[in-house]
C-alpha cells in the first residue's frame, strides 16, 4: 500500500485531534470525552508518525483491554494504510502472552505452561479440598476477588488484610476467600498452569530479571499507546513500565468520567498523576462530542458537573472538560416515573415497541440496567410485547461455549464440502447450509420460550446463521469455507454480529458501545447508586457509570423509576416504603416537577401526562 500524504492526514481531523496527532513523540495524555473521537485520533497519530518517518511502524506496539477494541484499531490502521497496517494493536493480555510463550522455552525451558482461561473449575476443586460448601454466586464473586488481589498484588498470606483495608466484602467473606485463594495459587503452581493475571506478572518479572530480553523488547517495540487508560490496574502498569524501560514514548488516552471498574482493580491514578510521572508530557483535551445530540450531552455534562470529584485533582493544566456538542438538535431526554416495578418494564418494552414501529431500527435500541438480577423481568416484558432482543454479557461473543462450538461444526462441514463429500446432506445455499449445521447445536426456526442462558444460546447460534444471510446477500455464491474464513476474521478482531433486535445489557457491559435511542429504567436509591456504595468514592463511580449509560445514547435518551417493587405496595398502609427516586436525577432533570410523567400501564399500553 502507497504512503499515506501527512497533510491529508492531518486535513481529517479537528483541531484538537490534530494536536495529537502533531505531538508524534514523546509522552502524551488525551483526555478524551465520550464520543469526541479518540480513536480516530491515536490512529492518526500513529499514521502520522509512520508517514513523515518519524517511526518505524514494526516498532509501534497499541495496547487496550478488550479483543473488539484492538480488531477496531487494527481496522482503522489498515483502512489508514502507508504502512500503518503493519501496526501491532493487541490487548495487555495477547502481547504478554504471546512474549512469554517467545521467551519461555529461552529463559526457563521447556514448553509454557497451560493457560487456564476459567478459574471456576480449580476453585471449585480448592473449595472441596478445604471441605468448604460455596455457593454458585458465591464462588464467581470469589473468582472476582482473587482477580482483584492478583492485580493488586497482595500475597495470598496478605489477602486478608489487604481486602479488609480496601473494604471488601465478598459473600463468603474475606477469611474463606483468603483460604480459597491460597488453596486456587496451590493447585494453579502444583499443575503449572498460569491464568491471564500469571501471564502479565511473569512477563513483567522475566523483563525486569532477564537484561538480554529487556534489551530484545526493548528494541521491538519503542513507540506505545494505550488506549481507556483510566482502566489500568497496578499489574498492567508494572508490565507497561518493563515494557518502557525508563524511556518517555507513551501517548495514553484516556477519561477520568469513565472509570466503572475501581472493583477490579483498575483505577484512574494513573492517567491523573500523568503528567507528574513524565514531566514536560503534552496534555491534550477532546471536548467535541460527536456522537449525541445537544440535549443527550448537555445531560451528560449536569452529571460531570455534579459530581464530587471530576476531574479534579489532575495534575495536568486544568481547563474546562466539558464536552461540546457536533450533532443537530434532538429530542429532550425523557424522566417516566412508574407505580411499580412490573408497570416500569412493561412500559419500557413499550416504548421500545413504538420506537420500532417509528422507523427505529430494533438494532438501535438499548435497554441499560444497574444489576444482572433485573434481566429477567425485562426479558420477559418484552417477549410479552413482541419485540426481539438479545442479552449482551460482559462475556466476549466468541468466547461463549455455543459460539465455539457452532465455529468447529462450520469449519468440518466446510472440510467435507471441500473434499466433495456429501455425507452431511448439506442444502445448497449458504444461509439453509450454515442453519442446517447449527441445527445439532440447538438452532431453532423460532426462539426457544424459555429465557435465561437458554435463550442467550439460541441467540449465539442465530446471529452466526444472521451472519451467513448477510455475506450470501453481498457475495452470492459464497461458500461454507468462505463463510467459515470470515468466522475466523471476526473472531480474530472481535468483530461480534449485531442482531435485528433490541439489546439487552448492563451498564458496565455497554461501555464502548452506542445506539440511536437508549433506555435506563430503574433509576432509584439502592439501585443507583447501588445499596453497597456507601463511601463518597463508591457513590462517585455510580455517577460514573450513569454518565457512561446516558452518553451510549445518540439521539433519545429516556430514563425511569419506580417507588414500588410490585403492584400495590407504593407506600399505602400495610405496604412496603415507597422508594426514593434516585439522587442523580436531580442532576440530570433539574426541573424536576416539569420534566416527570406520572405514568400506568395496562398491557402494553402506556397512558400518561406531562
Amino acid at each position: 500500500m502507497g504512503r499515506m500524504d501527512p497533510d491529508e492526514l492531518l486535513a481529517a481531523l479537528d483541531p484538537e485531534q490534530r494536536e495529537v496527532a502533531l505531538a508524534s513523540r514523546g509522552a502524551v495524555c488525551v483526555l478524551a470525552g465520550a464520543g469526541t473521537g479518540k480513536t480516530r485520533a491515536i490512529t492518526h497519530r500513529i499514521a502520522y508518525a509512520v508517514a513523515t518517518g518519524m517511526v518505524n511502524p514494526a516498532h509501534v506496539l497499541a495496547l487496550t483491554f478488550t479483543v473488539r477494541a484492538a480488531g477496531e484499531l487494527r481496522g482503522r490502521l489498515r483502512a489508514l494504510g502507508g504502512g500503518a497496517e503493519t501496526v501491532r494493536a493487541a490487548t495487555f493480555h495477547s502481547a504478554a502472552l504471546r512474549q512469554l510463550s517467545y521467551f519461555w522455552p529461552k529463559v526457563i525451558g521447556g514448553r509454557p505452561p497451560k493457560l487456564v482461561e476459567s478459574k471456576l473449575p480449580l476453585l471449585r476443586e480448592a473449595a472441596r479440598d478445604l471441605g468448604l460448601s460455596v455457593a454458585g454466586g458465591a464462588l464467581a464473586e470469589a473468582v472476582t476477588e482473587i482477580e482483584w488481589a492478583k492485580v493488586c498484588q497482595p500475597h495470598p498470606d496478605s489477602y486478608v488484610f489487604a481486602a479488609a483495608a480496601a473494604g471488601r466484602a465478598p459473600a463468603a467473606g474475606v477469611e474463606e476467600v483468603g483460604r480459597l485463594y491460597q488453596a486456587y495459587e496451590a493447585l494453579r503452581r502444583d499443575r503449572q498452569l498460569i491464568d491471564f493475571e500469571s501471564v502479565l506478572e511473569l512477563t513483567a518479572a522475566i523483563l525486569l530479571t532477564e537484561p538480554v530480553v529487556a534489551r530484545e523488547v526493548h528494541g521491538a517495540f519503542r513507540y506505545f499507546t494505550v488506549d481507556e487508560f483510566q482502566d489500568v490496574n497496578p499489574l498492567q502498569k508494572l508490565l507497561l513500565d518493563a515494557w518502557l524501560g525508563g524511556r518517555a514514548e507513551l501517548c495514553v488516552v484516556g477519561d477520568p468520567q469513565q472509570t466503572i471498574y475501581s472493583f477490579t482493580g483498575a483505577t484512574s491514578e494513573y492517567l491523573r498523576g500523568f503528567a507528574a510521572d513524565f514531566p514536560g508530557a503534552a496534555v491534550v483535551r477532546l471536548v467535541r462530542d460527536y456522537r449525541s445530540t445537544p440535549q443527550v450531552v448537555a445531560a451528560a455534562n449536569r452529571l460531570t458537573a455534579g459530581g464530587a470529584g471530576g476531574v479534579a485533582g489532575l495534575a495536568i493544566a486544568e481547563s474546562s472538560g466539558a464536552l461540546v456538542a457536533q450533532r443537530p438538535s434532538g429530542p429532550d431526554p425523557a424522566l417516566t416515573r412508574y407505580p411499580d416495578e412490573e408497570a416500569e418494564a412493561a412500559g419500557v418494552a413499550a416504548e421500545a415497541a413504538a420506537l420500532i414501529k417509528r422507523s427505529v431500527p430494533a438494532s438501535e435500541i438499548a435497554i441499560l440496567l444497574r444489576i444482572n438480577a433485573h434481566m429477567e423481568r425485562f426479558e420477559r416484558a418484552l417477549a410479552d410485547a413482541q419485540v426481539p432482543y438479545v442479552v449482551r454479557g460482559a462475556e466476549r461473543f466468541y468466547d461463549r461455549p455455543e459460539v465455539r462450538q457452532a465455529l468447529v461444526l462450520i469449519r468440518g462441514a466446510a472440510r467435507a464440502e471441500g473434499a466433495h463429500t456429501d455425507a452431511s446432506g448439506l442444502p445448497g445455499e449458504l444461509p439453509a447450509a450454515v442453519r442446517h449445521v447449527l441445527a445439532s447445536a440447538g438452532l431453532t426456526v423460532a426462539p426457544p420460550a424459555a429465557r435465561g442462558a437458554v435463550r442467550e444460546r439460541w441467540e449465539s447460534l442465530a446471529a452466526i446463521a444472521g451472519l451467513a444471510e448477510g455475506l450470501a446477500a453481498s457475495r452470492p455464491g459464497a461458500t461454507l469455507a468462505e463463510f467459515a474464513a470470515e468466522l475466523a476474521e471476526r473472531a480474530e478482531t472481535g468483530h461480534a454480529p449485531v442482531a435485528a433486535a433490541v439489546t439487552l445489557a448492563t451498564m458496565h457491559a455497554a461501555k464502548g458501545l452506542e445506539w440511536d435511542a437508549v433506555l435506563i429504567p430503574g433509576l432509584v436509591e439502592g439501585i443507583m447508586p447501588i445499596v453497597h456504595a456507601r463511601t463518597a468514592e463508591a457513590i462517585e463511580e455510580e455517577r460514573r457509570l450513569l454518565y457512561v449509560a446516558v452518553t451510549r445514547a445518540r439521539i433519545r435518551l429516556a430514563l425511569s423509576w419506580a417507588p414500588a417493587r410490585t403492584p400495590g405496595q407504593g407506600g399505602r398502609a400495610g405496604g412496603e416504603t415507597a422508594r426514593q427516586r434516585s439522587r442523580f436525577l436531580a442532576v440530570v432533570f433539574p426541573s424536576m416537577s416539569a420534566a416527570v410523567k406520572e405514568s400506568t400501564v395496562k398491557g402494553n399500553t402506556v397512558k400518561g401526562n406531562t
